[in-house]
């Protein structure tokens, strides 16, 4: 098959979607894809992965499959791709007998372009049967870290996908995920066979989400915890935000709690009746209630792209499980606000649960639990520990901004003076020294020992305590030189396997400790004084401000317009019962309030609005226009 040209793909974004180019990496993809190279992609929440496999499916000649473990996203991009005249279905439990055959009759006819369906259903004898009548073009699996059981969120279903595969050796595969660590990736390309036999190709774009402010506030006991939680709620009136908690009783007592203080809310838990949760996941997703409290169970495919913060109420137990749920917020691009509460007692909770795990599982369950309290505890820019983690250095000029996370808004507001950079290249030299003395072969507990002059016995049998570094970190606690270790590990100059967790140098830890460079870091020993306060203090640091309007403040009549337009998107949502973000984006609305059309022509030149859409809503977007300018 013939890969269209760039122009061509343009067009077809363009003709169904309404936009005028692609996201950053998004082509790349869709190309290495309709090249017929299976095809492994790792894009941040929001960046667009979607459009990597429905511009793909317009193309090819056959059915591409997505596999999703949600039904609520099999809705959400059905509703949305309909909106779009893109033909589309999906089958799963959800639906009577039926319409589910009735959708099985539409394949079978060859009118439909994408399937969207869940991993139970897809290695089923009736799909198997159905998927044999037609002919497969794409296998396309979505979060595909549920393949992994090295991955936050892993599903033994998954490991069946690849079994099918190989039933349609002509269909290309395309695996998606928001959140993979290298071993991660590795695990689902071998899971997979991803580029057996034919071509692969692998994309990893940034994982940086810079809309995204980061803050981490001590919580306390409960009382504490509750007056930070209704204090930033008040700073963000009539904003449409998510609260995660991690029990359904906290989720209960905390939204009883909002309701009480004239906030609106509901609860999104297992423990509520499928009715009740998807009756309040309805109301939260079309805007009728601003904010939804809930377990991790709510959320993924939720695709509401006016998300203004997301507040983690209780540790989560992994970065990648942190890192996915916070980007539902700002998914538009405008600015919102990541806010984790945090006590040790959160990590006492979560190893609780981890009793029952053994061997690989609890290895791999520490690791991502020390990831993420090592973020929670960082004294360094969050984005950087962050980005570091999924192997991906800040970029110059991303960091450093009040627009950042709290340490970096401390620092603009020369706030915290115990976050402040201060000279640490001798004591930094002797960690890193005594990691090179020892072979890269310990863990921090083994190498600061060495530091200490420790004469347990693992050191003597090795003769460790022979070796030059060894006693030569008596200036500080052992407590003082972890503290130094997650420094230089957050900052690059050294990594620790995923496996032992064994502490190794980077290239720039190489460099530094050769040319003797000069190391500055937020180093706080346990004798500073006021070294206690350091956290407290991040409490007083400003919220992130909102980012620059599209539509100008000074312009009356598109406010006028946009507020009409919004009442009656929510009418026709209501209308078609999808959410109002399915009809059109906000950032659509404002769009045409800036723009003002007058005529079918100008529509063409409006984001978002496909030529489904301006025959479907031409006539009321011209209309809504013209009565408000009267």
């Amino acid at each position: 098959m013939n890969v269209p040209s760039q122009s061509e793909l343009e067009q077809l974004l363009k003709k169904y979607f309404g936009y005028d180019s692609f996201r950053p990496g998004q082509l790349d993809i869709i190309n290495s894809v309709l090249s017929g190279a299976d095809t492994l992609a790792v894009m941040p929440t929001g960046g667009g992965k979607s459009m990597c496999y429905q511009i793909p499916a317009l193309v090819f000649p056959g059915l591409t499959v997505v596999i999703s473990p949600l039904i609520a996203l099999m809705q959400d991009q059905v509703s949305q791709l309909d909106e779009a005249g893109v033909p589309s279905l999906f089958l799963n439990s959800s639906l009577e007998w039926e319409e589910y055959a009735a959708n099985m009759d539409r394949i079978r006819s060859g009118e439909i372009k994408l399937l969207y369906c869940a991993p139970e259903t897809l290695v089923t004898e009736r799909m198997q049967k159905l998927l044999a009548s037609v002919k497969v073009s794409c296998f396309t699996v979505d979060e595909a870290h549920c393949i992994s059981e090295w991955g936050h969120d892993f599903r033994e279903e998954y490991r069946r996908i690849a079994e099918i595969r190989e039933r349609f050796p002509d269909a290309v595969c395309l695996a998606l995920t928001a959140t993979a660590t290298e071993r991660v990736r590795s695990d689902i390309k071998t899971s997979l066979k991803l580029g057996a036999p034919r071509a692969f190709n692998e994309f990893i774009s940034s994982f940086d989400r810079p809309n995204i402010f980061l803050e981490v506030l001590p919580k306390g006991k409960s009382a504490m915890a509750k007056q930070l939680l209704l204090g930033f709620l008040n700073t963000h009136p009539d904003e449409s935000g998510i609260i995660y908690c991690a029990s359904r009783r906290q989720v209960d007592e905390l939204t009883l709690l909002l309701n009480e203080k004239r906030i609106p809310a509901l609860s999104y838990h297992a423990g509520l009746s499928d009715e009740e949760r998807k009756t309040n996941q309805t109301r939260f997703v079309r805007d009728e209630i601003p904010v939804i409290v809930a377990t991790v169970a709510f959320g993924m495919g939720i695709n509401k792209p006016n998300v203004r913060f997301v507040i983690h109420y209780d540790l989560p137990k992994s970065l990648e499980q942190y890192y996915q749920e916070i980007g539902r917020a700002g998914r538009d691009g405008d600015a919102a606000h990541a806010l984790l509460l945090y006590s040790d007692a959160d990590i006492s909770k979560i190893r609780f649960f981890m009793k029952e795990k053994t061997g690989l599982e609890l290895k791999a369950a520490e690791a991502q639990l020390q990831a993420m309290v090592d973020y929670a505890e960082s004294r360094i820019c969050r984005r950087k520990v962050l980005l570091s983690y999924f192997g991906e250095k800040a970029e110059e000029g991303s960091t450093g901004s009040a627009s950042c996370c709290d340490i970096c808004a401390g620092m603009q507001a020369g706030g915290n003076q115990f976050l402040t950079d201060v000279d640490v290249t001798i004591p930094a030299q002797k960690l890193l020294s005594a990691i090179a003395r020892t072979e890269e072969r310990y863990g921090a507990s083994y190498v600061i020992d060495v530091l200490l002059g420790s004469r347990q016995q693992r050191i003597l049998d090795n003769s460790h305590d022979k070796l030059s570094v060894w006693g030569i970190g008596k200036e500080y606690c052992k407590d003082d030189w972890f503290q130094l270790t997650k420094l230089l590990l957050q900052a690059g100059f050294i990594r620790k396997t995923s496996d032992y967790q064994v502490l190794t140098i980077t290239q720039d830890g190489w460099d530094t400790l050769r040319e003797r460079g000069k190391v500055m870091l937020p180093f706080v020993p346990s004798g500073t004084a006021g070294a206690d306060d350091a956290g407290s203090s991040r409490m007083k640091f400003p919220k992130a401000g909102k980012a620059a309007e599209r539509l100008p403040a000074d312009d009356t009549l598109g406010r006028r317009i946009f507020e009409q337009l919004r009442n009656e998107r929510r009418r026709l949502a209501d209308q078609a019962n999808v959410p109002p973000y399915v009809i059109f984006s906000d950032r659509t609305l404002e769009d045409i309030a800036v723009k003002k059309p007058h005529i079918r022509a100008d529509l063409e030149k409006i984001y978002g609005v496909g030529e489904t859409k301006a025959a479907k809503y031409g006539d009321f977007i011209l209309v809504t226009v013209k009565n408000c300018e009267k």
